[in-house]
């Protein structure tokens, strides 16, 4: 069996972690990923109910067997919206991660209802300042992610970040094979965070149409972008663009912001195509490895060929590469 911090202390079966994704990563999801042996989380999004919180907790919880899972919030968010803390803590969730802005104002609260705290983090300071401020896990979150994700690149990323604080690091942004998740154990990483390659799982909330664009795209078909947010009217931080399949929306008002949103008609353009499910006007949230997304497979199998693949290769390749020591 592969062991790690979070294997050893959390008692997971593999050390791989669900990624919060809003909208698409419900209770279902985490569900599934806990039961399968790794760690589920709930994503949040800045304009979801308390309600949503509970209902979906509910369901990440399961039968009240005390499955393990998590919730994923903003940390820009809770500044406006402080009751989503709350919300989350009395869920008694294993594991909060708040990220896309300082966790510092949150990590105490938590600690003393018993929750480890984990964040995301796309720099060497921002790993710092979460370090000190508390947190039980780090997360190294590369640019290859999808969904709101800095300029860094995973592998550089990840390095940085070990080198610089003493906290267990996860690694995440382009994994969605045993090959990645074996590259960043080896590495150092305390467990892969995962949320490209859990999209086509049943328990993933999205329309087949998603789906097939999904499974049509490859590692060229992503942008990094601003327009989501913007024809949104989401407060997100601006050094974390959202990385979504290209469509002919953000292709046309990619780097031109500003000029959309002043333009009430194609805002309420792209309002009726979202509400319709027009994917050629609104955002999928996906990382390059959507390359790697081929067929739908349950949850389950996804983190049993991600987990027991990794330490296949692992063992495969220790063996081979300290030959005769």
């Amino acid at each position: 069996m592969l062991s790690t911090y979070v294997t050893e202390h959390w008692g997971l079966r593999y050390p791989i972690l669900g990624a919060p994704m809003a909208y698409s990563g419900r209770g279902r999801l985490a569900n599934a990923i806990s039961n399968a042996g790794g760690l589920g989380m709930l994503g949040i999004g800045s304009r979801d109910s308390l309600e949503y919180i509970e209902q979906e907790s509910a369901v990440a919880r399961g039968d009240g067997s005390g499955t393990k899972f998590g919730i994923g919030l903003m940390s820009w968010a809770l500044e406006t919206r402080p009751e989503l803390l709350d919300a989350a803590l009395a869920q008694n969730p294993f594991l909060l991660s708040i990220s896309f802005g300082s966790i510092r104002p949150y990590v105490e609260k938590a600690h003393r209802a018993g929750v480890h705290v984990a964040t995301q983090v796309s720099t060497r300071s921002a790993a710092v300042a979460a370090s000190e401020a508390g947190a039980d896990l780090i997360v190294a979150q590369g640019t290859e992610a999808g969904g709101h994700t800095g300029s860094v690149g995973t592998l550089p990323l990840l390095q940085i970040v070990l080198d610089s604080v003493d906290t267990p690091v996860a690694a995440a942004g382009g994994i969605a094979a045993p090959t990645g998740v074996a590259a960043v154990l080896a590495a150092g990483a305390a467990a892969a965070w995962v949320g490209t390659a859990f999209l086509l799982s049943p328990e993933a909330d999205l329309t087949d149409e998603a789906r097939r664009r999904l499974t049509d795209a490859d590692e060229t078909q992503t942008i990094h972008t601003h327009v989501f947010d913007r024809v949104n009217q989401l407060a997100w931080p601006p050094e974390f663009p959202g990385r979504a399949l290209r469509n002919g929306f953000a292709e046309r008002w990619h780097g031109h912001e500003d000029e959309l949103v002043s333009n009430p008609d194609e805002v309420a353009r792209f309002r009726r195509g979202a509400d319709a499910k027009d994917y050629e006007m609104t955002s999928i949230y996906a990382g390059q490895s959507v390359a790697m997304l081929f067929e739908q497979k349950p949850a389950r199998d996804i983190i049993q060929h991600l987990g027991d693949g990794a330490e296949r290769l692992l063992r495969g390749r220790v063996q081979t590469l300290l030959k005769g020591q």
